[in-house]
């Protein structure tokens, strides 16, 4: 029989217990899709806490309820609350601990293994991308969309996009788009395809195995070879467009393209929030140099903080999206022509008053 664990019993948004040798995490949000606030985040840590030095774990397994997805993200709509309300020192609370939790989950002693089924996108991704053992299904759908909000790929994700082949890194950074289980595996962000049918009959062997079967020795038992990926097809246009020096010289790359899909990469491109595009294009590269998730993380956290205090285009983005869902946001510039030339430099100068790391 499981057992609860103390460290997250309290907290009806994160169940967690512990099943022979298996400590099993579930985000219980299933109405939001598991959107991640502050209180689960804390209840996600305090159990790898609990079971980092408990001898009866030996493997943990994070997955999400409900059958729309594992995490569709950080709580958004709490985030604009603190921005309209000039509650800094709120907002950066969240960023520090989520990008603590991400970066334990990559560092954790013991296999994590994440059920990436249906949406997992945003903090999503901090909690499924740096996993030891990542699924995906044929029902998952993985992004870092945060520039459609006038905002920029966090919780690590700028890692995982820069360590994706080729130029498809800036492409799914600059647009947002959605991977499939086969483009999630090829771009880095998954490791083993399992339908979602199987799930069930996964759980059961991980509770169930006996040694010397590991978390991935198992997982291999159920792994299907995925399709094969869109995003590996569209290389060569994504990776000709996308290694320009700038979002403009990107857009003029993608119009002299013969593939509709480039050209309609740059109808898309053309709608969404100049200062993100710019910023991300840089982080993303930037990422790529630094190539260690804690100074990634760090890099993040100075730029989330930047776009959070001193941007208007995010608070305008989740407005449109989420707040009054007009789906008309008004960006600030809303033209390349009239972006400061110096904005990079100014995100990337942007100095938290918390630093994200003390140690």
């Amino acid at each position: 029989m499981a057992r609860v664990t103390d460290a997250a019993a309290s907290d009806s948004r994160v169940r967690a217990r512990v099943d022979r040798a298996l400590g099993h995490l579930t985000l219980d949000r299933p109405r939001a899709i598991n959107a991640l606030d502050l209180g689960m985040i804390e209840n996600l840590a305090a159990a790898l806490d609990a079971w980092e030095h408990d001898p009866s774990v030996d493997a943990v397994l994070l997955d999400g309820a409900g059958e729309r997805g594992l995490c569709a993200g950080g709580d958004v709509r709490g985030l604009y609350d603190q921005i309209v309300a000039g509650d800094v020192a709120e907002t950066a609370h969240f960023f520090r601990a989520e990008y603590a939790l991400n970066a334990r989950i990559a560092a954790y002693p013991k296999p994590v293994v994440v059920f990436a089924d249906g949406v997992t996108m945003g903090g999503g991704i901090g909690l499924a991308g740096h996993a030891a053992v990542r699924v995906v299904t044929e029902r998952s759908r993985l992004a870092m969309p945060e520039v459609r909000i006038g905002f920029t790929p966090d919780v690590g994700g700028s890692l995982l996009l820069a360590r994706a082949p080729g130029r498809v890194g800036e492409f799914l950074a600059l647009t947002g788009e959605s991977m499939d289980a086969a483009d999630a595996i090829y771009a880095g962000f998954a490791d083993h395809l399992v339908p979602s049918e199987r799930l069930d009959d996964l759980r059961d062997a991980l509770v169930s195995r006996a040694d010397p079967q590991t978390a991935t020795e198992l997982v291999l038992l159920f792994d299907e070879t995925a399709g094969p990926a869109r995003l590996e097809a569209a290389r060569p246009w994504i990776d000709d467009a996308f290694a320009a020096d700038s979002v403009a010289e990107i857009i003029g790359r993608l119009r002299d393209r013969a593939e509709p899909d480039a050209r309609a990469t740059a109808e898309l491109l053309e709608t969404l929030p100049p200062t993100a595009l710019a910023v991300t294009l840089a982080a993303v590269r930037a990422a790529r140099e630094r190539n260690e998730l804690r100074a990634v993380l760090a890099q993040e956290y100075g730029l989330v903080l930047w776009f959070a205090t001193t941007q208007p285009d995010l608070v305008e983005g989740i407005r449109a999206r989420l707040v009054d869902k007009d789906g008309a946001p008004s960006w600030s510039p809303a033209s390349r022509d009239d972006l400061a030339p110096d904005v990079v430099t100014q995100a990337f100068a942007f100095e938290p008053a918390l630093a994200l790391w003390t140690d």
